[in-house]
This record gives structure tokens, C-alpha cells and sequence, in this order.
């Protein structure tokens, strides 16, 4: 993937691009800087919020000076016009309309790009207010339906879904580049910037991760994490928002194309939280994160859902046993691809899991494992199996062996016994090999145990064949016996 953000160009000190001074300007754009400066907050406000869906007035589309070839006094003369055309929408799907306008569009584009960047011109409110209206009004937008929605199938496999790749992108990635730079910029004044990125301006870059093109996704991460990190007064805002998103996929739609995104922004900013962590973080864990480990094709998030936990788990080690039941609760019955992703996250939690907070789960954890070891899947075997190769697991499972081994010991000799697959034969072998070698008289215990066990169930069972053919005689009439049950 190539590298969104480049390095911002050092360059001679700024200029600050100021209005003409007076009336005698040039007629064609009108601006007065102290009316608007006069405008009421809750004007503003007002302006800013209707910028999304209003439409451009009437603009030529046609060739105009580069700025930084006109006087720095007509520059914001200039400016403002040429954001006014950035404003026109274009219908991308004939390539062959309005081809000069569409370019003309491009170049402009990428002046201001250019301009943000270099940090060679200094914005004014105004300007900046237009800036984000004309980005507001080029990215905020319907997108198509997905491909599942026009199929119909729902339940389908998202990877079987034709991708979508946006026709606007030459112009649409010049407008997010534009708004990337714009938060990044050294020059950009948190104070006067967090006016027009509000919370609906917020509200609209989450609603665009439902977009299905990829490119536009990434873009809308490190543009939506850099203004996490950027306006602090945002960050509480911005993390309940996300949540909601999640609440949305697990009680509603289980279809997000941008879930991956989200996390990866989860992740860095769980990596920041302080120690300890505030309840809200951990009520985000328990109502949100979790939860997204029951959605049907988990696998296509659970990279960036699984250093989520373990971030969490790292900064409170105190959760492992919560979290390590909260899979438990959603593990799958009959998806063995999920079953290998869990018991993967599993080990990763286990290898930051202090003792006392393995012992808590320890129980249901190897009651699970032992299930999975005997799993006729060869692949959920394996990986059960191979939690043995861990170090840290295996002292984990060594200080407390007198309580795992007599739960894992049924599991190990069934497949030993009976397992189809040599290679799974082979490491049950492995582990009980291991076993011996860490306890010998707790392994002979439990190996005395199970054939006590094992008596006493070829017992039972002789005894019920030995009653089902009484059974049968007497309803054959062959013999007058009686029944001994």
C-alpha cells in the first residue's frame, strides 16, 4: 500500500492571503470579509451544517491564473474562485462529457493541494469555511447500493461481492489529499478548524466508511485518526460514535465494509489510553468489542478486532479472565474457519495472562480445547494442539496440571486411539509425552481414572445389551423369564 501522507515542504515564511482592500476589487467574485466575520455563531453554525446538501451557485468552469502568479493581494480573490468551481459536480460515468471542465476541476484541485501542503500561503477563516464547504460538498454524497443489496443475498460471502471502485476517484482523491493536508498542516489553527470539522462534519466522514472501494477507505482512516489526534475536544465524541457503528453491525446489519478501518483507528487510540483505564473504555470492551466475535464472516476484521483485545489485556491484565470467557460464550458450533481464529486470539491473550487470572478460566478454557482436540476437522486439531509449542502456556498449564491434565487426558487418548488423521496422532502424542514428563504420578493417576471410567461405562453397556435381548425374548414369547433390571 502506498503512503498516503507525505512529508510537508519546508518552505520560505507563510503569506498570509488577505481580502483587496477595498470595493475596487474584482467585480466578478464579491466578498466582504467583515460582514462575514459579523455572521452569528449560530449562523454559522447553520451555514456550515447545510454546506453538506445545498448545491453550488452557478459557476464558468474555465482557466484561471496560478496564485502564485497574481499580486498576494487578488490571491483571495482568486482563491474563493477557484474553490467555487471545485464545487461543480460531474458525471463520471461518460468519459467523454465535459472532458476541458473535468480538467480544469483536476488542476485546480491539485493547486490547492499543493498550496495546503507547502504551507507557503497562510488561509484566513473565510477561506478555510469555503475550503471545507467545497470539500463537504464533493465527498458527502449517496453512495451506491453494496453488492449484496442489489443481489439480494444477504447472507452471502462478502468475499464473493463484485469490489466497486468509485469513477470520481481522480477528482475524489484529490479532495481527500486536500482535506488530509488541511488537518495536518502545521498552520492549520485547531481553534478556528474544529468551526467547520464539527461533530456533523465528523457524523458524515463515519457514515462514508460504508463506501466499498478500498482506496476510499484507507483515505477516510488516516483522515479520521488524524483528527482524533489533532482535536482533542473531538476525541470523546468520536469514540461513542464509532461504538455505535459497532451496535449497528451486531444488533442490526452484520454488513459494514469499513469495520476493518474502524479498528485499525481502535487500535492506536486503545494503545494510548492511561493506566488505569477509565470505566467507559472498559464498558466499550464488554458491550462492543466482544460482541463483534459473533458475526458470521468475523474473519475479515479479526486481525485488527484481536489487537484491539489484546491492547486491552495488556493495559489491564486484570481483564484476561473476562475476555477469555466473553469467547467463550461466542464460540462457534459449526464454523471450523472462526474456531481456528479463536483459538489463535486465544494464545496471543494467554501469552500477556498473569496466573492468578489463568486459574479463574482455566476450567471452561480446556474443557473447550478439549473439544477442539478431538475435532474430526484436521486444521482445529492442529491448532488446539500446537498451543503446547508456547512457552508461557506451558507453564501456565505446568503450575496448575493437577487440574488441566484430569480434563485434557480424555480428550488426548480418544485421539490417540481414534483420530483419522496421523498427523494429529502424532502430536496428541507429543503432548501427552509431555505430560509424562512433567508429572509422572499425576499422569498414571489419571490414567488409572480413565480406566475406571472406561470399565465402568463397558459395564453399563453390557448390561443394557444384556436387558435389550431379555427384551427381545420375551416379546418373542421364546421363554418365560423374568426381567432383571
Amino acid at each position: 500500500m502506498l503512503k498516503i501522507i507525505k512529508g510537508i515542504k519546508k518552505g520560505s515564511k507563510p503569506e498570509v492571503i488577505e481580502p483587496p482592500p477595498g470595493p475596487n476589487g474584482p467585480s466578478d467574485v464579491t466578498v466582504n470579509h467583515a460582514s462575514r466575520s459579523a455572521i452569528p455563531q449560530a449562523q454559522l453554525t447553520t451555514i456550515k451544517s447545510q454546506a453538506i446538501t445545498r448545491t453550488a451557485s452557478p459557476c464558468v468552469i474555465e482557466v484561471t491564473p496560478l496564485l502564485k502568479d497574481v499580486p498576494v493581494s487578488e490571491r483571495h480573490v482568486l482563491f474563493i474562485r477557484k474553490v467555487s468551481m471545485c464545487m461543480v459536480s460531474f458525471e463520471f460515468s461518460d468519459t467523454l462529457k465535459k472532458v476541458k471542465e473535468k480538467e480544469i476541476k483536476r488542476q485546480n484541485l491539485q493547486e490547492l493541494v499543493d498550496l495546503v501542503q507547502s504551507g507557503s500561503s497562510k488561509m484566513n477563516e473565510i477561506m478555510q469555511q469555503e475550503m471545507v464547504n467545497m470539500i463537504s460538498i464533493n465527498i458527502f454524497r449517496a453512495l451506491p447500493p453494496a453488492a449484496y443489496e442489489n443481489t439480494g443475498a444477504i447472507d452471502g460471502d462478502p468475499e464473493e461481492d463484485e469490489m466497486y471502485l468509485e469513477p470520481s476517484w481522480p477528482h475524489l482523491q484529490l479532495v481527500y489529499e486536500l482535506l488530509l493536508r488541511y488537518v495536518v498542516s502545521h498552520d492549520t489553527d485547531t481553534k478556528v478548524a474544529k468551526r467547520f470539522i464539527d461533530h456533523t462534519f465528523v457524523l458524515n466522514l463515519l457514515d462514508l466508511f460504508n463506501s466499498e472501494d478500498p482506496r476510499e477507505r484507507e483515505y477516510l482512516k488516516t483522515i479520521l485518526h488524524r483528527v482524533y489526534g489533532k482535536f482533542m475536544v473531538h476525541r470523546p465524541f468520536i469514540r461513542k460514535a464509532i461504538n455505535n457503528v459497532f451496535y449497528r453491525f451486531i444488533f442490526e446489519t452484520e454488513r459494514h465494509p469499513g469495520l476493518g478501518e474502524l479498528l485499525e483507528i481502535l487500535g492506536s487510540i486503545i494503545n494510548g489510553f492511561a493506566v488505569p483505564m477509565k470505566e467507559e473504555h472498559k464498558l466499550f470492551l464488554v458491550r462492543a468489542l466482544i460482541p463483534l466475535h459473533k458475526a458470521k464472516y468475523i474473519n475479515y476484521y479479526h486481525q485488527q478486532l484481536s489487537y484491539c483485545i489484546i491492547q486491552f489485556v495488556e493495559k489491564d491484565y486484570k481483564l484476561a479472565d473476562f475476555v477469555i470467557r466473553g469467547l467463550l460464550r461466542y464460540w462457534p458450533v459449526s464454523n471450523c474457519t472462526k474456531e481456528i481464529l479463536f483459538l489463535g486470539e486465544l494464545e496471543e491473550i494467554l501469552d500477556v495472562t498473569q496466573p492468578a487470572e489463568f486459574q479463574q478460566c482455566m476450567v471452561p478454557l480446556f474443557r473447550q480445547v478439549g473439544r477442539c482436540i478431538n475435532s474430526p476437522n484436521f486444521q482445529v486439531a492442529e491448532r488446539a494442539l500446537f498451543w503446547w509449542n508456547n512457552e508461557h502456556i506451558v507453564d501456565l498449564i505446568a503450575l496448575n496440571r493437577d487440574v488441566i491434565l484430569p480434563i485434557i487426558f480424555e480428550p488426548l487418548e480418544k485421539n490417540i486411539r481414534s483420530h483419522w488423521n496421523q498427523a494429529i496422532n502424532g502430536l496428541t502424542g507429543n503432548v501427552r509425552k509431555l505430560f509424562i514428563e512433567m508429572d509422572a504420578e499425576l499422569f498414571e493417576d489419571c490414567n488409572n481414572q480413565f480406566k475406571e471410567k472406561e470399565a465402568m461405562v463397558n459395564q453399563t453397556l453390557e448390561h443394557r445389551e444384556l436387558t435389550w435381548k431379555k427384551l427381545e425374548a420375551i416379546a418373542s414369547g421364546g421363554d418365560d423369564m423374568v426381567m432383571v433390571i
